[in-house]
């Protein structure tokens, strides 16, 4: 079996400045799942806002379908 490619590879830590750069928001509230509505809480762990929509193509509102 030949292999073809990737020689090597680097794997570190990032530091607290990169980690920073990637984030979109802050978790402020340790809830989770809204469990009459079955939606993520806002500012939550699984915040929309912070971490992208659950549903393709689908905002939080259900205004864009």
């Amino acid at each position: 079996m030949e292999s073809k490619g990737l020689n090597s590879l680097r794997v570190r830590l990032a530091s607290p400045e990169q980690i920073l750069s990637w984030s979109f928001g802050e978790v402020t509230k340790p809830e989770t799942i809204n469990y009459r509505r079955l939606r993520p809480e806002k500012d939550g762990l699984f915040c929309e806002a912070i971490f992208g929509p659950t549903r393709d193509w689908q905002c939080y509102c259900g205004k864009y379908k």
